[in-house]
């Protein structure tokens, strides 16, 4: 197309962003080119002509000199990058030809590494573009010198070469600052964030992405933005912070809508699904993925219909309807062998492997995942490859097949580490561990286990955190490693090892519900290994690195007499000295006789582990199965929380299992304090209301909850003057309803909660009260750091499900999320207390990461320890123990003291409340209350 701007010049002018009314806007594009030729009447041949009109460049060049006459001219739209920038010298017109079909090649190679990558064809899109950009780079072309990075940076990202991706994004990043491409800039900053957020290192991610959101927001790139805003969304998502990614999430739908961008619609929609399928909302999340799969399929959108329905088939999987997650696995598969996507071709095989495993169809289990294999290795996958040698590895020993599955498992490890890919690597090594096991290699398993363990504390040291889908595959087995590493030390009686793991378990069950769990220094070395273990660790990976097979190595002189050093050390009840001197030091920095006390459930015992302050440590093994203690808890409860009910036999099982194998133990020891480290379900009980048939164990120690003692700071800093601040939700008229999640909750005041605050004041001559509208977020949170006991009289609700459901409910009817709790500022408070909260409130029972997790954000608070009951005790009985236990606190008591103490003081009560029916003593009154953190 040409058009003359005047009776000099002839051009043709193109967009570099999109040919979208490029007729249209001819007249115009003509009319400020001619200006900016006015302006310099001089040319030179291959001189570049631009010209920014309504936010794109308008490129030509000046390819011909006659006479005083310029001819700039454009060969066309499929060379268009081509021609962009650039300052060739063209001497004459064969030049020009040449430079010509070299940007034409350029552009042929570009395209065709876009087609490759789509069909997964992974080497061959990496030559092409890196031809691409030899070509770029000899004619002097920096926009297609930039965007043939970029595109490099796609193709490495895609085959998991993250470094090589990083340098590709930031060299075209720098590229396109130099040549002032802001577009350009825009795009390589948003692929730099897709790496950071690959590697799980989402604050670097986030950074990248605000960077492109701005640049977009400024060039009026509405799609662009909300592009930007969807992975914006996904960085919040992946970090736990619901909320905050359903904003983003929202924001770029609206773009979506406003633009009629039906494509990016879908792409929000099914991020909406994967946020409520986080949310353990599975219903909503299969609505916005059906309503994404519908608008794909509008579009055509086979590869985007692919990914709603294997998100769909995830969800069916989750709820363990496997023939409706089969059948949509079966759909992705169809599709991804239609558009050629070898790479999710082998994805969507292994999970339907998966899926007939679950199945007990082993045999097709078995050659859908021989399938996958050859496509990985036919792609050069290999990460792909990795992951479907332990699936084969995984089948094959739920068969029995060990000598099979331990030869998956040696081809599925190298790769993993020589990728690395730091989940797969994790959780190979832990099944090998599972599987040396079961063949009784226990010392084995263990160097196994530890490893495994050591490479998840080293993903959660990096801030690598696991991305959205590899936390739904893995989280579960995660945890279970650190179970059944400290249940194979305890066999061996190796107690102190198994309390170190039990500690990091702790930390992962908070990372599973959190996200946001960092090592501290005290673990920063990850779980210790003895000299022995490493050395096991040495013969190992040089034999893999040398194609040995892993049986051989196990059978070798040098494994057996490192193996039989390890058995010596288990019989000679050896212990590493640093881990004993740390927690015996905790010990002994208290100003009374104190133990650690970790029980650990497991399917087939209980394990109770004690650390005593000067004496090893000791472990007991009971004989209960985890379904048999957790029918004992769930009895417990319900004798705790129905007053009337006065049969003890709950109570006293309990003891039997958790206290009455070590109560020897500790009377020899003279323990008077328990530091009590609750595992699962166990954390719904006090461990105060245990009976040993004759007294209360209230009565015989004072109880502080721990989350770990690696987080635990045991130092005391207690301000000797009480300072209070105390708010109150009373009224009854004030009523407040709502929805989080799928729950309804509707509250009014509660009726003592005025006099309990009113209480405290007359005990504490320096307290502060808040009462109803008054008692909210913007007025008492900014005075939190003036005090030294926060005190709040108000419904809180800890229920399953993830942080963003559980909260405190303020006067006027605001809330704090758990999430948000850690956002506080409470450096001087020695104590928070909610008198009114409720745990298990459907009635079901989960494993207790909710008060776990209470825990945990308080101690980020920076305050030293909480009170929160299990149940709401709505009559008075309340009001009395708290203000006997505030007048103990005024004594001078700790705050684990004072709490025995106003338990006891129930406990001793003959009187009884208004109701005859109604007797103090019984634990429904005095035992919900349960301290956590460092109350001594």
């Amino acid at each position: 197309m040409r058009s003359p701007l005047s009776a000099s010049f002839l051009i043709l002018l193109t967009s570099t962003t999109s040919m979208v009314g490029v007729m249209s806007d001819w007249s115009n594009a003509v009319a400020l080119a001619q200006t900016n030729l006015d302006a310099q009447p001089t040319y030179q041949v291959g001189q570049v002509v631009e010209v920014l009109w309504e936010q794109s460049w308008w490129v030509a060049r000046v390819l011909r000199i006659e006479g005083n006459q310029y001819c700039i001219t454009y060969e066309g739209w499929d060379s268009a990058w081509d021609e962009c920038v650039g300052s060739e010298r063209i001497r004459s017109v064969a030049d020009a030809e040449t430079l010509q079909a070299l940007g034409a090649e350029a552009g042929r190679l570009h395209e065709q590494s876009l087609e490759q990558l789509n069909r997964s064809e992974f080497q061959a899109a990496l030559q092409s573009s890196q031809r691409a950009l030899e070509i770029y780079r000899q004619i002097g072309n920096r926009m297609g010198e930039g965007i043939m990075l970029s595109n490099l940076g796609q193709v490495y990202d895609t085959m998991g070469q993250y470094p090589q991706a990083l340098e590709s994004y930031q060299q075209a990043l720098s590229t396109h600052r130099d040549i002032s491409n802001r577009s350009g800039e825009s795009n390589a900053l948003n692929g730099i964030g897709l790496v950071y957020s690959s590697l799980g290192q989402y604050p670097q991610a986030l950074e990248f992405y605000q960077q492109a959101l701005v640049i977009n927001q400024h060039l009026g790139n509405r799609s662009g933005e909300a592009t930007n805003l969807n992975n914006i969304g996904s960085v919040y998502d992946n970090l736990g912070q619901y909320p905050r990614a359903l904003e983003y999430y929202q924001q770029s739908l609206t773009i979506s809508y406003d633009l009629g961008d039906r494509e990016s619609e879908a792409t929000s929609l099914n991020n909406f699904g994967l946020l409520y399928n986080n949310l353990g909302q599975s219903v909503r999340a299969l609505d916005y993925y059906q309503q994404a799969l519908t608008i794909n399929r509008d579009l055509g959108d086979r590869t985007s219909e692919a990914t709603n329905l294997n998100n769909i088939g995830a969800v069916y999987a989750a709820l363990g309807d496997y023939s409706q997650a089969l059948e949509q696995f079966q759909q992705v598969l169809v599709i991804r062998q239609e558009v050629g996507d070898r790479a999710q071709e082998g994805t969507a095989l292994n999970n339907i492997g998966f899926v007939y495993q679950k199945l007990n169809q082993e045999a097709q289990a078995l050659e859908v995942y021989q399938r996958a294999l050859a496509i990985a290795r036919e792609i050069g996958n290999r990460r792909g490859e990795s992951i479907t040698l332990g699936n084969i590895g995984k089948l094959y020993f739920s068969q029995g097949q060990y000598s099979q599955a331990l030869e998956a498992y040696q081809q599925a490890l190298p790769i993993a580490q020589e990728t690395g890919y730091r989940v797969a690597e994790g959780r190979i090594l832990d099944n090998l561990g599972e599987l040396l096991a079961a063949q009784n290699q226990l010392e084995l398993a263990i160097v196994s286990l530890k490893q495994s363990v050591n490479v998840w504390e080293t993903i959660r040291g990096e801030l690598r955190s696991l991305s959205t889908e590899q936390q739904q595959a893995f989280t579960d087995q995660v945890a279970d490693t650190y179970r059944e590493l400290a249940a194979l030390l305890l066999q061996q009686d190796r107690v102190l090892e198994a309390q170190e793991v039990l500690d990091l378990l702790k930390l992962q069950e908070l990372e599973d519900y959190l996200h946001n769990i960092e090592r501290n220094e005290q673990i920063s070395q990850g779980i210790y290994l003895w000299d022995a273990e490493v050395q096991i660790i040495e013969q190992y990976q040089q034999a893999i690195a040398q194609g040995q097979a892993i049986a051989t190595v196990a059978n070798s002189i040098e494994v057996d007499s490192r193996v039989a050093e390890l058995q010596r050390i288990a019989r000679e009840q050896r212990v590493p000295e640093n881990l004993l001197t740390k927690l015996q030091d905790n010990l002994r920095q208290l100003d009374r006789p104190a133990a650690l006390l970790y029980p650990l459930i497991l399917e087939d015992r209980l394990e109770v582990v004690v650390v005593l302050p000067n004496s090893p440590p000791v472990r007991h093994t009971v004989a209960v199965t985890q379904p048999e203690l957790e029918t004992a808890i769930r009895d417990f409860r319900q004798y705790l929380t129905q007053r009337t009910n006065r049969r003890m036999a709950p109570a006293q099982q309990l003891y039997d299992w958790l206290i009455r194998p070590i109560a020897a133990d500790l009377h020899q020891a003279g323990v008077e304090t328990l530091l009590y480290a609750a595992d699962g379900q166990l954390r719904y009980i006090p461990l105060a209301a245990l009976h040993d048939g004759e007294q209360w164990l209230v009565e015989r120690f004072t109880i502080n909850q721990i989350t770990a003692a690696s987080l635990t700071n045991f130092e005391s800093s207690r301000e000797p003057n009480l300072r209070v601040l105390a708010g109150a939700y009373s009224d009854r008229q004030l009523v407040y309803e709502f929805a989080i999640g799928d729950r309804q909750f509707a509250f009014n005041g509660l009726e003592f909660a005025g006099s309990e605050v009113e209480a405290i004041a007359s005990t504490i001559p320096q307290t502060t009260t808040f009462l109803n509208r008054d008692f909210s977020r913007a007025k008492v949170e900014p005075q939190l750091e003036d005090y030294t006991v926060i005190h709040l009289a108000t419904h809180a609700e800890f229920v399953r499900g993830v942080p963003e459901e559980s909260f405190i409910l303020f006067g006027n009817g605001d809330r704090l999320s758990l999430r948000e709790l850690s956002g506080l500022s409470l450096p001087n408070v020695d104590l928070v207390v909610l008198s009114a909260c409720r745990t298990a409130v459907s009635g079901e029972l989960g494993n207790g990461e909710e008060l776990l997790g209470f825990g945990y954000q308080m101690q980020q608070t920076g305050a030293d320890a909480a009170i929160a009951s299990l149940w709401y005790v709505n009559d008075g009985g309340t009001q009395m123990l708290m203000t006997a236990f505030y007048a103990a606190l005024q004594q001078g008591m700790s705050e684990a003291d004072a709490l025995r103490q106003a338990q006891m003081t129930l406990i001793n009560s003959d009187s009884e409340s208004a109701s005859t029916t109604q007797r103090l003593t019984h634990p429904y009154y005095w035992a919900p209350f349960i301290l956590i953190g460092n109350g001594l």
